[in-house]
């Protein structure tokens, strides 16, 4: 499996899609996911672009030193990998955690992103959303792989997809009874890094085109905390999605592509 060691922490990478293509697409991850998770975005880009995917530290397939980290040592290992690689400029899509990463990417190394994506994602953490991220600490200390998957699930999908993919929940509930324990670990570094954001006071730093993608229902990473970064950054485009609670990428994958690739087109 290619890694890379960066400040001493294996990061697992993969490089996908077009390798001749000079336009790259970056994609980061959600906390509880792994870089698979694009599954339904990676066939809709893989023709045009390069696409670079990689675990965060403290996911599934990178190292899980002990935590808390830091968004911006997050950033500093996507800069390593893009060094690593050859890629000087990307667009950066990012989900959740991952769209909090691509801000601070963004703030840090402004002159390697094109356009910024981001899906469902924050840039400070309110009192209720910190409930919810301390809720799942302690399902993670507690490493109980179902009482973890059914803990955090109400909170992140919408009604309308739980009414209707009971079965495909349900599997992927039973995947994670087979999880290494050390998934854990790194889940209660990675909240613990989130429980530390606060990136609003620096967002107006952010030079590149972007767009924010937030589910109208989701109640995790709440409307209201998705207006906070649009009105903080100043070439910024917003789209609600209907009937979509917190994993977009799931949930309506064929409307966020169509945004995602056009958004990232037009950017070019």
């Amino acid at each position: 499996m290619p890694k890379l060691n960066v400040n001493g922490c294996n990061i697992y990478y993969e490089v996908r899609g077009n390798e001749n293509s000079n336009d790259v697409v970056v994609f980061l991850n959600g906390v509880m996911a792994t870089f698979n998770s694009w599954g339904f975005q990676i066939p809709v880009f893989e023709k045009g672009f390069k696409i670079l995917l990689h675990d965060f530290r403290g996911q599934l397939l990178s190292d899980k030193p002990k935590g808390p980290y830091s968004f911006k040592m997050h950033a500093d290992d996507l800069k390593a990998l893009l060094d690593h690689v050859g890629i000087k400029k990307a667009h950066i899509i990012g989900t959740s955690y991952g769209g909090e990463v691509g801000i601070k990417f963004a703030i840090e190394y402004p002159e390697m992103v094109k356009s910024l994506a981001i899906i469902d994602s924050v840039s400070e953490v309110d009192d209720l959303l910190r409930m919810f991220a301390l809720q799942w600490r302690q399902l993670a200390v507690d490493k109980d792989p179902i009482k973890f998957y059914y803990g955090m699930l109400p909170s992140i999908y919408g009604n309308t997809f739980i009414k209707n993919n009971r079965k495909f929940l349900e599997t992927r509930g039973e995947g994670l009874k087979n999880v290494d324990p050390s998934y854990f670990d790194g889940q209660v570094a990675l909240y613990d890094t989130f429980l530390t954001l606060n990136l609003t006071p620096e967002l107006h730093k952010i030079k590149a085109p972007t767009i924010v993608v937030v589910g109208e229902d989701d109640i995790l990473k709440r409307r209201k905390l998705s207006d906070i970064i649009v009105n903080n950054i100043p070439k910024c485009e917003y789209v609600i999605i209907p009937d979509c609670g917190h994993v977009t990428i799931f949930e309506k994958p064929d409307t966020l592509n169509s945004i995602l690739l056009g958004f990232v087109t037009k950017n070019l």
